[in-house]
């Protein structure tokens, strides 16, 4: 199953929890933890080395301390 499908499945189950609820900004809720978990990720699979994670990633160095200072996981 490719990422599209994972997210799809996990924002169905999302929306049948809320019983009928509607949520606001989705879309920020979304990216927001699809981009933590993207970080996360990405530095486990590179022992937390910030520049093979950033390369993985696509961008630059400081753009992800950057977002990961917005996730809260610098020091």
């Amino acid at each position: 199953m490719g990422l599209k499908e994972l997210v799809k499945q996990q924002l169905d189950r999302y929306f049948n929890e809320l019983d009928g609820e509607v949520p606001s900004e989705l879309y920020d809720l979304v990216i927001g933890q699809v981009e933590h978990a993207l970080l996360e990720s990405a530095l486990e699979q590179t022992a937390n080395n910030q520049s093979k994670a950033a390369e993985i990633l696509g961008i630059s160095r400081g753009t992800l301390r950057t977002r990961m200072k917005r996730f809260g996981m610098l020091s």
